[in-house]
């Protein structure tokens, strides 16, 4: 909590029991400090009638207090949720810069806010009224996932090459035999890896077991011989970077963007969170059943992971459509 120090008390708290008490992962903890000091500077922004020209990151919340919290109204939420939706800046970088997040990041931000205030009134008691309990989130565009198909995902492997290539080579594997996340993989330590799975510690810090076939065994294997041979400043780790440290999400990042550009094939489509979805529809090509697979994802419900069933149901349609035999029309002989 150290990088948090510029935290309002009330904030703290509530980070601190989302950390130790409800075990969650290091990445939703600082989404949650950025989502609501994002909020508390908006409020402040308001209420003080500070210049137009005031920027919020210039607006300090270190007082910001369990009074002024109270004095927070459903009002001011739609105020900021508005805010989020018309004037806040896209990318302050672009010469012409884009106004207006869109509605997946004003449902995580509003999501932020209710547990805040769901830990205000009814664990800590020091609320009465929550003025989000009946706040709709906003409505989202469903969309498929992207995902790889079986030849991209050997033209992906086929073009792992250079100094790491053993190590980029296993990442992938694990990623497109095992769905796992980028943060799960990051996470991997030597003890993890069995004959034929490995254990996963996903979001919420729950562990799972995930399976892998003999293809992904020789990948590890041939990686395994390497890093033997490496130290590394956490000797857990399984994978490591060139600077002795474990692997980032960041480096993970960056390699699968490599792979993909090698490859041939558009790096802004694709990422490992892809390479995960890749997994989930080959899986379910397979004959996997979906509740499997919500297994091996990880994924708390099973709507979650019922979009896959999507893709398949559209698969199918393609592969209907492709049989020769459905054009022929011999309905008016």
């Amino acid at each position: 909590m150290q990088k948090y120090s510029d935290c309002p008390m009330v904030l703290r708290d509530f980070l601190v029991y989302h950390e130790t008490i409800k075990g969650q992962s290091p990445q939703t903890i600082h989404e949650y400090y950025l989502d609501l000091r994002m909020f508390f500077r908006f409020i402040k922004l308001m209420q003080n009638d500070m210049p137009i020209q005031t920027k919020l990151e210039d607006i300090p919340i270190k007082d910001v207090d369990i009074a002024f919290v109270k004095g927070i109204t459903t009002s001011d939420i739609f105020d900021f949720l508005l805010y989020l939706a018309n004037d806040r800046v896209v990318d302050a970088d672009k010469p012409y810069a884009e106004k207006g997040v869109s509605p997946t990041t004003r449902a995580r931000k509003l999501s932020a806010l209710k547990s805040f205030y769901k830990y205000l009134t009814v664990r800590t008691k020091q609320l009465e009224e929550n003025p989000v309990a009946d706040l709709e989130y906003p409505k989202l565009r469903k969309s498929l996932p992207k995902y790889l198909t079986l030849e991209q995902s050997s033209k992906l492997l086929q073009a792992v090459s250079g100094q790491n290539q053993a190590r980029d080579y296993a990442i992938l594997m694990l990623f497109l035999n095992c769905g796992i996340r980028r943060s799960e993989l990051v996470g991997l330590n030597m003890t993890d890896v069995y004959e034929d799975r490995i254990r996963v510690v996903g979001k919420g810090n729950k562990e799972r077991i995930v399976y892998f076939g003999a293809s992904c065994r020789k990948a590890i294997d041939a990686y395994l011989a390497e890093r033997n041979k490496l130290v590394l400043t956490d000797n857990r780790a399984l994978f490591g970077s060139r600077n002795g440290n474990r692997i980032s999400v960041d480096a993970v990042h960056a390699l699968v963007k490599k792979a993909f550009l090698k490859a041939g094939l558009d790096a802004t489509q694709f990422s490992a969170h892809k390479l995960r979805h890749t997994a989930a529809t080959m899986m379910l090509s397979g004959g996997v059943d979906v509740k499997t697979v919500q297994e091996v994802l990880g994924h708390e419900n099973l709507n979650t992971t019922q979009i896959y069933t999507h893709i398949e149901n559209t698969e199918l349609k393609i592969a209907a459509e492709a049989n020769p035999l459905s054009k022929l029309d011999f309905s008016e002989e």
